[in-house]
């Protein structure tokens, strides 16, 4: 069964920072490219990170690029996001998505983590 849990949500005053993780389970992590996306209330979801699945590229959109990291442990099969610096326009729900390398168009998503930045 595959799997994708979320964890590390929560509130952060402005300026603070938070670390999100994904699980991944039931399918083969290391041939996945593993993304983070988030979706505001009343916005649609957007694209945040992304890392290839031997961690060699990673990318950022504009808006989080020198605050987030994105990493992966291919042997602990997580995925983790280290925000900084956070922003009230960051609060939205995360989610991780995981792109197949090998299978084009298979793709998985977790249930996403709430973070709220707000004083």
């Amino acid at each position: 069964q595959v799997q994708l849990v979320e964890s590390g949500g929560g509130l952060v005053q402005p300026g603070g920072s938070l670390r999100l993780s994904c699980a991944a389970s039931g399918f083969t992590f290391s041939s996945y490219v593993m993304s983070w996306y988030r979706q505001a209330p009343g916005k649609e979801r957007e694209w945040v990170a992304a890392i290839r699945d031997d961690s060699s590229i990673t990318n950022y959109a504009g808006s989080v690029k020198g605050r987030f990291t994105i990493s992966r442990d291919n042997d602990k099969n997580t995925v983790s996001l280290q925000m900084n610096s956070l922003k009230p326009d960051d609060t939205a729900v995360y989610y991780c998505k995981a792109v197949s390398t090998r299978n084009i168009g298979v793709t998985y998503w977790g249930k996403g983590t709430l973070v709220s930045v707000s004083s």
